[in-house]
């Protein structure tokens, strides 16, 4: 049942991946009830993450899943140790998410829409490469021209390459020193002059009260990507943060580096959040998520996103 659900997506994903030159793509997303997993193609790769909950332990499906995952790619069995990647689910709470599962600190180069990104499959959950944000980086590559980009909570700054191998000129802002410099090694792997772009190694938070006063940084960039985590509470920070909650002040502070003709994209990955209606009614606001999901996503609560302008 599950090899023969792999092969259709296969069959249907392959053609369309290869013609955008994309190599990463959701192969499967718990398309079967019974097998509550995520399967992910990485160029050469597999990612396998097991979403199982407590009550599905010990049933042994990520046994079935691997096992068709290897059959369909025709790999055996030291190829596949090589070539799938498991990962469990686990609850995770504040920062666990970011702590290490292996030490391998090894990344590859795979391609989205031709470009080069490093991820690394085996260290962290997640990869580097958030696949459901492929839509809105392809925008930003298309629609940045000649604009200033402004990348807040930039993770491994993918978002920003794409923006400004669009012709855009980028600050990118995370609390990550890791981060930036993964950030920066994409900028260098496609040959971009670094010293053109900033990356600022602050608390976003932090960020958005204090350099909105700066004569180079109020009112003035064109485009702002603002895609927080649902929840922090790192030591770094002096309050914790929670994106349901504080959203108001996070998007009222963020507004203060646009300019008036600018746009504001704004996603989160709370999956119950609501905008505050009060935002709606200050400023224009346009519900992007149906477009800004990708095909080979069937989650369609895994973000939802807004494009937020002064009226």
């Amino acid at each position: 049942m599950i090899f023969n659900k792999l092969e259709k997506n296969l069959k249907r994903l392959k053609p369309w991946a290869d013609r955008a030159k994309i190599e990463v793509y959701r192969l499967y997303d718990k398309d079967i009830p019974e097998f509550p997993f995520l399967v992910d193609v990485y160029k050469d790769y597999v990612v396998v993450f097991d979403k199982t909950e407590d009550i599905d332990y010990g049933k042994n499906k990520d046994i079935e899943v691997v096992a068709a995952v290897k059959k369909l790619f025709q790999l055996n069995d030291e190829s596949a140790v090589q070539k799938i990647v498991l990962k469990k689910r686990e609850r995770q709470k504040g920062l666990n998410q970011y702590q290490k599962l292996e030490d391998k600190n090894e990344k590859i180069v795979v391609l989205e829409n031709g470009i080069s990104v490093l991820v690394n499959l085996w260290d962290y959950l997640d990869t580097g490469l958030f696949i459901d944000h492929r839509p809105l980086r392809y925008f930003f590559l298309k629609n940045s021209k000649q604009k200033k980009f402004l990348n807040l909570f930039c993770y491994t700054g993918v978002v920003s390459l794409m923006a400004a191998i669009g012709g855009a000129e980028t600050v990118s802002v995370d609390l990550s020193d890791k981060y930036l410099d993964w950030a920066q090694e994409n900028f260098a792997l496609n040959d971009l002059d670094t010293t053109k772009h900033r990356f600022v190694e602050q608390d976003v938070l932090q960020f958005i009260e204090h350099a909105s006063s700066w004569a180079d940084y109020k009112q003035s960039f064109d485009m702002i990507f603002l895609d927080p985590p649902t929840f922090s509470n790192s030591k770094s920070m002096i309050d914790s943060f929670e994106v349901e909650r504080d959203q108001k002040k996070l998007i009222l502070n963020t507004l203060k580096f646009l300019k008036p003709t600018g746009t504001l994209y704004f996603s989160t990955n709370k999956r119950k959040f609501k905008l505050d209606p009060s935002i709606e009614s200050e400023f224009s606001v346009k519900n992007t998520t149906e477009k800004t999901i990708p095909q080979d996503c069937h989650d369609q609560k895994i973000h939802q996103s807004y494009e937020i302008k002064f009226n």
